[in-house]
């Protein structure tokens, strides 16, 4: 093994004991953590992937995924400081592309979208998402097609994501959509939603409509004020007028007898 494929295990190691408070020391996460095992076989994998010996980095990829329920296909490009955490039902498709310090979640899928349904136009195709780094992606995302998640970008738990994220946002929903820009860089945040900090533009737009309303109602509320006053005022002045009309009638019959 190359001194290389041991400083990236390590740093994947570094990634977990930083990431993750339930994990206590680096000999439990290399003997307890599932994720940790799936890491170790997709870099064995890769290499044998690079060496041109493809049959057996498949072979020994689908060994490691009976083991630990994570698939990660060998010839996916990973970086320094990767993080899975729980793990279970975790896809990373054949053209993916992962930078640095990315943290995954259960039940993810980076899976490839391509026009043709002939799977040999597919291949030596772009057909799978490109993460950037410290990007998180949260437990049940499905990021599909040959799109860019941008660096320091969260998805949120269960999100469709179908189309490029710009960097240093957080994306939820379905189909994924933005709900709030990220101002720390390098801040870890569990499952990539940060409680409180959540700004759904959904809920904006209908507390927006609520405020409206109430503005609303409290005009028409005014207005009414308004419109019974001058009933009020006009009805005075009908009385008013109606004694000042009988007043002069009475003044004209009285000088008619004189």
């Amino acid at each position: 093994m190359s001194k290389n494929f041991f400083s990236l295990l390590n740093s994947d190691l570094n990634s977990a004991i930083n990431k993750d408070p339930a994990a206590r020391s680096k000999v439990e996460v290399i003997l307890a953590y599932s994720g940790f095992h799936a890491i170790i076989g997709y870099r064995i994998a890769n290499i044998l992937w690079n060496l041109k010996l493809k049959f057996l980095a498949r072979v020994l990829s689908n060994l490691f995924r009976i083991f630990t329920a994570i698939e990660i296909h060998p010839a996916a490009k990973i970086g320094y400081g990767f993080f899975i955490d729980h793990g279970a039902g975790l896809v990373i498709g054949e053209t993916s592309e992962l930078g640095n310090n990315v943290t995954i979640y259960q039940q993810v899928t980076l899976g490839g979208i391509a026009p043709s349904i002939n799977s040999s136009d597919q291949a030596n195709t772009k057909r799978h998402p490109t993460i950037g780094n410290d990007v998180i992606i949260g437990s049940g995302a499905q990021v599909l097609g040959p799109i860019i998640i941008g660096n320091n970008s969260r998805i949120g738990a269960n999100a469709v994501v179908l189309n490029n994220v710009p960097s240093n946002q957080t994306y939820i929903g379905i189909p994924a959509r933005k709900v709030s820009n990220i101002k720390g860089a390098n801040c870890f945040e569990p499952y990539g939603i940060s409680e409180g900090k959540m700004d759904d533009p959904n809920k904006k737009s209908i507390i927006g409509l609520l405020n409206e309303f109430h503005e609303l109602s409290s005009k028409i509320s005014q207005i009414e004020t308004n419109i019974k006053e001058l009933k009020v005022k006009r009805n005075n002045l009908g009385i008013i007028l109606s004694s000042k009309e009988n007043t002069d009638i009475d003044k004209y019959k009285k000088g008619k007898r004189k």
